[in-house]
């Protein structure tokens, strides 16, 4: 029999967000799953429970009601003790849950022997867990919702502008932290006009930071701070000095700061001091993604909007739900893609499968039994094969060596004496037009590949620099038909020929051109 999905309204405070949409209630029922949905629920989001019905959910008055009739339950924040009390013995819970942060809450649920999967646990160094990373979703919002906060504590224009009542300077951003949140942050004050700088532990981030438009700011001390599942590691007091020495710089010089730094089951670290705050401009602003963690400002205060010393200090903790109607979509499409892993049969009837590498970490509580912390991933071994073959003997100077080792000088030697052969024999007994024709056919085809095919592979696709280079080779041999020397009645073509050269000519045109303003329109795609 299908199971059913229930999904109650969030009783956290301050939570917009649902668990899903209607487009994604649609999907799930596709599944074979029935939908129940809590009167209200989508309201927030701006998703009526008209829209959830006509998806093909079914709306339900009361949270008890859902709750007791529910074998899966989709939230987003972790369940209250009084929702902890109305689940039914036996059923999954699927949400946040934060296991090393909320150690009663996994007794409470434990204790009604249920089964959780917690997305804050997904092992996102897996590339298959990616389409369910709701980690992820949320720290891209948050990063573009960050940005629009500043903008509007900001109090003047992000980009710069000339008008006639004076010039207005761009807006001057410092973004620490350059994981997910940190780049949303940096591609949207870049789209906006602002300056942006940003700084990183994790070295290789570099590249993406300058790649989305902004410029790296380096700590001039050499660490790599590059932690397990994509987040950084504690780094050494060392760096820890320096980097206070950078950011109290970057601090008397920018307008916005924007920290998003936080370390897996530890306190936010302290980037900003309240010296570093005083050195700001008035006016300034800091947004701290980490307040919810204690914040990376020692100013923040959780929850609040506060001015310090003439800076406005943004500590929200609800910026994914600032957001809601966004934040949900995304979500819901993550818990989507988990019940495509849970459910594969499509039958509506989930399977927690503790051989998946990906389930098992999401897995903090099978049947009441904590699994939390999960154990490492398995690592493949490689598959048990025929016997390695003893490696070829190096190729003797006057032999034939393996296929694919460089050809020897002997052997080059005869192959362009049997060409010189093969080109006297053709010269010796071709007519004048022919050999004019081949020696067309044959600049054509050096000249293309020289001109086309050694064109840069980040301009145009390995299979575009083929078909160009033919394409070039086509072109050249057709201009050098149409303009033949006209003293040499050898050489010059007849009507036929110079209707095909003339046909040719304008194909290659028309393929070459189309197929760079194609290629001008992929790069397009990924610039802002």
């Amino acid at each position: 029999m299908p199971q059913v999905i229930g999904v109650p309204r969030e009783t956290a405070s301050g939570e917009k967000r649902v668990a899903t949409v209607p487009e994604v209630v649609e999907k799930l029922i596709k599944l074979g799953f029935s939908v129940s949905v809590e009167s209200g629920a989508g309201d927030a989001a701006n998703f009526s429970d008209d829209t959830y019905r006509a998806a093909g959910a079914t709306v339900v008055d009361n949270a008890a009601a859902l709750w007791s009739g529910s074998d899966i339950v989709f939230k987003v924040r972790g369940p209250s003790a009084e929702e902890v009390a109305l689940m039914r013995e036996g059923g999954a819970l699927v949400s946040f849950i934060w296991p090393a942060q909320n150690p009663d809450l996994m007794r409470q649920l434990a204790a009604r022997r249920v089964t959780i999967l917690a997305m804050d646990s997904l092992p996102r160094m897996l590339s298959r867990a990616q389409k369910m990373d709701a980690l992820t979703s949320m720290a891209g919002v948050t990063g573009y919702r960050a940005v629009i906060e500043a903008a509007h504590a900001f109090g003047r224009f992000l980009t710069g502008q000339i008008t006639a009542a004076g010039k207005v300077p761009p807006a001057k951003f410092f973004i620490a932290g350059a994981g997910v949140a940190g780049l949303a942050a940096i591609g949207t004050a870049v789209g906006m006009g602002a300056i942006v700088r940003a700084n990183d532990t994790r070295a290789e981030v570099a590249d993406q930071v300058v790649s989305m438009g902004g410029e790296f700011v380096k700590v001039d001390y050499e660490e790599e701070g590059s932690g397990g599942g994509g987040y950084a590691k504690v780094m050494s007091e060392g760096f820890q000095k320096a980097q206070r020495e950078m950011y109290a710089k970057q601090a008397r010089e920018v307008d916005i700061i924007i920290t998003t730094a936080l370390i897996p089951g530890k306190p936010a670290p302290k980037l900003i001091t309240a010296e570093m705050v005083q050195s700001m401009k008035p006016g300034s602003v800091i947004v701290d993604l980490a307040a919810e963690q204690g914040g990376n400002c020692e100013l923040t205060e959780p929850g609040k909007l506060v001015v310090k010393h003439g800076v406005t200090i943004v500590g929200y903790t609800d910026l994914p739900s600032r957001l809601a109607k966004q934040s949900s979509t995304l979500y819901a499409t993550n818990l989507f893609r988990l019940a495509e892993e849970l459910c594969k049969t499509k039958d509506g009837v989930i399977n927690v499968n503790m051989e998946d590498d990906a389930i098992r970490g999401l897995t903090v509580i099978k049947d009441g039994t904590v699994s939390w912390p999960p154990p490492a991933p398995k690592v493949a071994a490689a598959p048990a094969g025929a016997p390695a073959k003893p490696m070829a003997a190096p190729p003797a100077a006057h032999g034939h060596g393996s296929q694919g080792a460089p050809m020897s000088g002997g052997k080059l030697a005869a192959m362009f004496f049997a060409g010189a052969i093969l080109f006297w024999f053709i010269g010796a007994n071709a007519p004048a037009a022919f050999l004019a024709h081949f020696t067309v056919f044959i600049l054509a085809c050096f000249v293309g590949y020289m001109v086309v095919w050694n064109v840069t592979p980040a301009l145009h696709t390995p299979l575009m620099s083929v078909t160009n280079a033919i394409s070039s080779i086509i072109a050249i041999g057709a201009l050098v038909q149409i303009s033949p020397p006209m003293d040499d009645a050898a050489t010059r073509p007849g009507g036929w020929i110079l209707g095909m050269a003339v046909a040719a000519l304008v194909l290659t045109a028309v393929n070459m051109f189309g197929g760079f303003a194609v290629t001008q329109r992929m790069l397009a795609m990924f610039r802002r």
